[in-house]
């Protein structure tokens, strides 16, 4: 079966979520601007699966069958199986969308996913490990000397380990750092009866939010802007359970009530703009959700968006920051295009800057664009791996394909991908005549770049 790539231009705005629609639980993708739904993965997903989107909104890392992390790149479609681990461990991106943190065996494992290396830091019964917007600490929960459960941060490396709680009430669960890193709300003290309480790292104050009717308050998810608190609080009306979708400011004083859904709890996310929550209903006196709601705070007016299947979990695609842009231009390639403005010319072919490079040249070969797209993946050096994946496209009404890497290219490529397109006519180099175009540049930048090319 083919499956399509997605468009690494639609990615924001998309809600990943698990469901068994297409017959076994797997990643799909919906969007709400235009209600496009998309069957992500083939097989690979299970009931516990929770898809955690890179902040790039590039990847998405959820735990599948047979409890295997797997990254998958959403624009390729790539898969890669990376470790082993306990469902419903917290997966986490770090800043630049580079390194995966989770725990592991008493461990917690930094998972570099471009060199496919990894290392770990001993933590005895931590939990729950995210990373700080600086990239340089580590957040977590772990027992102190008395056994009790506690917020810690450390450094990436290991070191300056710091207590920052000093909890005396029992266990501490569902650990969430606010996206600006000020603020941490955790659930306690377990699940007949869970509580919402945040904490200000800079001052130590701890706040508890009302919550629900019957202190049973699950999923609590912080917005966008790192001010706010939604989740699910279970009520009750005779004969059936069922929850409330409420938002809270995060110091508790500004409780709202936005929606119900007739299931026991559900999970919730924030669109990337903070102004819509999504949520899962439609339970119908069974535990799993068949439906996936939005509702926009400012006008709570539920819609529902996808029905059937059995639904288990949903995350909102982030807020991909723009990132500063120069224009490259070539009037020996005839082509121009934007590249992030912190790369810096190392020749007049080639650019390099954190994360990421590009590579111009021009091809001189045969009409069939797909045999030179082939013979390009397939080179006897094999400089994109043993299976590399071809995507056939058009730019700027041209033929032309992305080539993607496989999970097995060599280290020295550095991620390299490349586009080849043909030139709406052939350009002259010298005494040659060029009727391709091709770029090279690091998997991360290709399609972002290759899709604003423009010829001279």
């Amino acid at each position: 079966m083919t499956v399509q790539a997605i468009p690494h231009d639609l990615v924001q705005g998309w809600i990943a979520y698990t469901s068994n629609r297409g017959g076994t639980f797997d990643i799909w993708l919906y969007r709400p601007q235009d209600g496009l739904n998309f069957q992500l993965t083939q097989g690979l997903g299970a009931e516990f699966s929770v898809p955690y989107w890179s902040p790039d909104s590039r990847r998405i890392a959820f735990i599948g069958i047979g409890n295997v992390v797997h990254l998958l790149d959403i624009v390729t479609l790539a898969v890669a199986r990376i470790d082993q681990i306990e469902p419903y461990t917290l997966l986490d991106w770090s800043p630049d969308s580079r390194l995966l943190a989770y725990v592991k065996n008493g461990r917690i494992v930094i998972y570099d996913t471009f060199s496919h290396g990894s290392y770990a830091i001993t933590e005895p019964g931590a939990s729950d490990v995210q990373w700080f917007p600086s990239g340089t600490e580590l957040l977590f929960a772990a027992p102190d000397s008395n056994g009790i459960t506690q917020l810690f941060r450390i450094r990436t490396d290991g070191t300056d380990r710091r207590q920052i709680t000093k909890n005396a009430d029992g266990p501490l669960h569902d650990v969430r750092l606010s996206p600006d890193g000020t603020f941490v709300l955790y659930t306690f003290p377990g699940v007949s009866i869970s509580i919402i309480s945040t904490v200000d790292l800079a001052t130590g104050t701890t706040y508890t939010l009302d919550g629900g009717p019957l202190a049973k308050n699950y999923f609590p998810a912080w917005s966008p802007d790192s001010r706010s608190i939604a989740y699910s609080a279970t009520a009750y009306k005779e004969p059936n359970y069922y929850s409330l979708i409420q938002v809270d400011s995060r110091n508790g004083q500004n409780q709202r009530t936005l929606a119900a859904s007739d299931c026991f709890a559900t999970p919730v996310g924030w669109s990337p703009d903070g102004s819509k929550i999504a949520y899962l209903s439609g339970c119908a006196g069974v535990e799993s959700a068949s439906q996936l709601w939005i509702a926009d705070i400012r006008e709570p007016m539920p819609e529902s968006v996808i029905s059937g299947g059995r639904i288990t979990a949903l995350q909102w695609s982030p807020l991909v920051r723009k990132v500063p842009e120069n224009i490259y231009t070539s009037f020996v390639y005839r082509v121009s295009f934007p590249y992030p403005a912190n790369w810096r010319r190392v020749s007049e072919e080639r650019y390099e800057g954190p994360g990421g490079f590009f590579q111009v040249s021009a091809i001189s070969a045969g009409d069939r664009i797909a045999d030179i797209c082939s013979s390009e993946a397939f080179h006897p050096l094999l400089p994109y791996g043993s299976s590399p994946r071809i995507i056939m496209i058009t730019i700027q009404n041209q033929e032309a394909c992305f080539i993607f890497p496989s999970s097995d290219q060599p280290p020295e490529m550095n991620k390299q991908a490349a586009l080849i397109v043909r030139y709406p006519r052939p350009i002259q180099i010298g005494e040659t005549f060029y009727n391709y175009f091709i770029l090279w540049a690091d998997v991360n930048h290709i399609r972002q770049i290759g899709r604003r090319l423009s010829f001279l």
